[in-house]
């Protein structure tokens, strides 16, 4: 069976791309990750009907100037948005990590309630003024459609951001946004309560730490899945019995199965 292939985006201050490729790559995942330069899938827009998943890693593209992820949202907006739509529109899936979730809110292509691709909400600077890197709880929403989640209940994974409070354009899109069950991830306590800081690591409205399109196949989340592949990459590994798989894994094994399925 032809293996489910993403494209990994690099270049400009990404620089989670090696660690997003390989999640991909496990062989308990089953897929393929390739990194492709930004400025190589700009020069062939085309490329990327070989692919099934399109992925805009963490990290800190342009540097975050202006604000985190808003040069390479431009940028997308001016070279690539209509691949992007289409690319969707064929049944594709996007992920956007962190950075990547922040280009994506801020492209207008998530949560896209209105299909014109503007911007309906934003991630902005943290309640804290200060650079928030810390692992977190999450529960994810067993109502979403979202196909990065099937299956999945309460997670545990790192964040690393400035600029991750969820701010949505106005009290309409965020009830809108609940009534879809495109709210997919909100930050909680250890017991799974919603909770303040340092719980909720941004003071993000109603929690949100994640979040997807009325199809579930456009998916992005301020927390770090490709962080956490492995035992050794939990904070207290060396104190608690953990397991052998990092919690992160299951996220990208959902996405392969779902481009698998489709496939066959």
């Amino acid at each position: 069976m032809r293996k489910a292939c993403a494209l990994v985006l690099t270049g400009y201050g990404i620089n989670c791309d090696y660690e997003t490729a390989h999640a991909f790559n496990l062989p308990s995942v089953g897929g393929e990750g390739v990194r492709v330069h930004l400025n190589d899938l700009i020069a062939d827009p085309g490329m990327l009907g070989a692919y099934q998943i399109f992925v805009i890693p963490g990290g800190f593209s342009f540097g975050d100037d202006i604000a985190s992820g808003k040069v390479l949202a431009v940028k997308l907006r001016a070279n690539l948005l209509e691949p992007l739509r289409e690319f969707v529109g064929r049944g594709r899936l996007v992920l956007g990590t962190c950075n990547g979730f922040q280009v994506l809110v801020k492209l207008g292509l998530l949560p896209n309630l209105q299909g014109q691709c503007t911007q309906e909400v934003t991630l902005t600077c943290n309640d804290s003024g200060r650079f928030e890197d810390r692992w977190v709880y999450l529960r994810v929403n067993p109502a979403s459609p979202c196909v990065f989640t099937t299956g999945m209940d309460r997670v545990y994974l790192p964040v690393r951001h400035g600029e991750g409070k969820f701010i949505p354009r106005d009290a309409a899109t965020l009830e809108t946004l609940t009534a879809s069950e495109c709210i997919v991830m909100r930050y909680v306590d250890e017991a799974g309560r919603s909770a303040s800081y340092p719980w909720n690591p941004n003071g993000s409205v109603a929690d949100v730490a994640g979040l997807c399109d009325a199809t579930g196949r456009v998916f992005g989340l301020m927390p770090h899945p490709e962080a956490y592949q492995h035992f050794t990459n939990h904070p207290r590994w060396t104190r608690e019995a953990v397991p052998s798989e990092g919690m992160g894994v299951q996220l990208f094994r959902n996405a392969v199965a779902y481009v698998n399925a489709a496939l066959t």
